[in-house]
């Protein structure tokens, strides 16, 4: 099927919403941020390794191996990842968090020196008026620290990220203040940060907007652009899409939305979307099963309805909706299938359709789903089985059906 022909688009009627020559890359923030959720457990160093492969498998680019600084758990484990990395000779990029304090880098030098890769440090410290009338902080105090960190992360040879909390919430003046100074000491990246999920997705396209004209295009420098965001206000995605329009490099994001209070950007759905809007070309076919270990080996639960990996999300009882899938894969047209009665085609992502019986099915989902198993749909049969769903609160399961098609 060609989806030009039948599926018009009014997304890209007006040209693109990011151009397909963009190079965006992606940033994945599960073994460190995503940690940080208090109903997270932190998984064994064996788990993190095949999350790491994971990741990897699906192309993401960069990986925060943690927060090594926090304590010697946390040390061991992001030097196992580390030294994965070089062993395996994965293409993945690491990086690792750091306070604006020599005590939180040092660690990230050792781990570089000791796993032999450059591991970027991702400095971070609050900048928002609101933090800083918490803190008690000044604007001096904060380019102090600043200079300090930058400083000494070059002089380890690390590769410096710069990061600001709350950069969503800060005046202009101080945006500018602290990243012109971390870049004329040498950070080679800067992260703009939705802390809190305070941006809409206007915002995040204005704020990296202003820190490419008023702070990266001056500097003369190549810096890297990042943008890490939240998901407070459901709007993490739509922001995330807008910082790309408005110039950023580098998206962060974490699986299943992982993170403080509700959670990281999605990362899997910045995978989804980027694939979809033509932005980037790549077999994300294992993403289902990056995002169900992930949830396995933290304790945590993905949603029947969270988009492209939910157990609902590609799956139906409805009559009317059933019957046009059906309808479709009788054309032997996949796209066709996968596309009619659903804006994310499934086998992209290594699924499939999925049509189940209930009390709003019609006799097309019985037929079918018994010829998919390679049962007998006599008339008889069929309305049994139709007759059980219809009396039925809910979708009949596997064990159910199977017991009502037996003569």
């Amino acid at each position: 099927m060609n989806s030009n022909e039948y599926i018009y688009d009014w997304n890209t009627a007006g040209g693109p919403e990011i151009p397909a020559d963009c190079k965006v890359t992606l940033a994945d923030e599960t073994l460190r941020d995503g940690l940080q959720n208090p109903s997270v457990k932190d998984p064994t160093v064996e788990d993190k390794l095949k999350i790491l492969h994971l990741m990897e498998a699906l192309g993401i680019e960069s990986v925060d191996i943690g927060l090594p600084g926090a304590g010697p758990r946390a040390f061991a484990d992001a030097l196992s990842l580390a030294k994965e990395l070089v062993s395996a000779g994965m293409k993945i990029r690491p990086y690792a968090a750091a306070r604006t304090h020599e005590s939180d880098i040092r660690p990230i030098a050792e781990i570089s020196q000791q796993a032999g890769i450059a591991v970027e440090a991702a400095m971070f410290i609050g900048s928002s008026p609101i933090r800083r009338l918490a803190e008690d902080w000044t604007v001096a105090h904060l380019v102090s620290l600043t200079e300090k960190a930058v400083d000494f992360a070059v002089r380890e040879n690390l590769p410096a990220m710069f990061v600001t909390e709350d950069t969503i919430r800060t005046d202009p003046e101080t945006v500018k203040r602290l990243y012109g100074a971390a870049i004329d000491h040498g950070a080679s990246a800067i992260v703009l940060c939705d802390t809190v999920g305070h941006a809409t997705p206007r915002g995040a396209y204005n704020l990296v907007q202003f820190v490419v004209r008023e702070v990266v295009e001056p500097s003369g420098r190549d810096i890297r652009v990042d943008w890490h965001g939240h998901c407070d206000r459901g709007l993490a995605v739509a922001n995330s899409i807008a910082a790309v329009m408005g110039g950023a490099d580098q998206i962060h994001g974490a699986a299943n939305s992982l993170g403080e209070r509700v959670g990281n950007t999605p990362i899997e759905l910045m995978l989804v979307n980027l694939l979809l809007m033509g932005v980037i070309y790549r077999d994300l076919s294992r993403l289902k099963e990056y995002c169900e270990t992930v949830a396995r080996v933290t304790g945590t639960a993905i949603p029947p309805n969270y988009p492209v990996i939910g157990r609902d999300a590609f799956r139906t009882a409805t009559g009317v909706h059933a019957a046009a899938i059906i309808k479709a894969y009788k054309k032997h047209d996949l796209m066709l299938a996968n596309s009619v009665y659903s804006g994310v085609p499934s086998h992209l992502f290594g699924m499939e359709q999925v049509i189940d019986i209930g009390p709003m099915s019609g006799r097309s989902n019985v037929t079918y789903w018994l010829e998919k198993r390679g049962l007998p749909a006599a008339d008889a049969t069929v309305d049994r089985i139709l007759a059980a769903a219809k009396q039925s609160a809910r979708v009949l399961t596997e064990d159910e059906v199977l017991a009502l098609a037996r003569p």
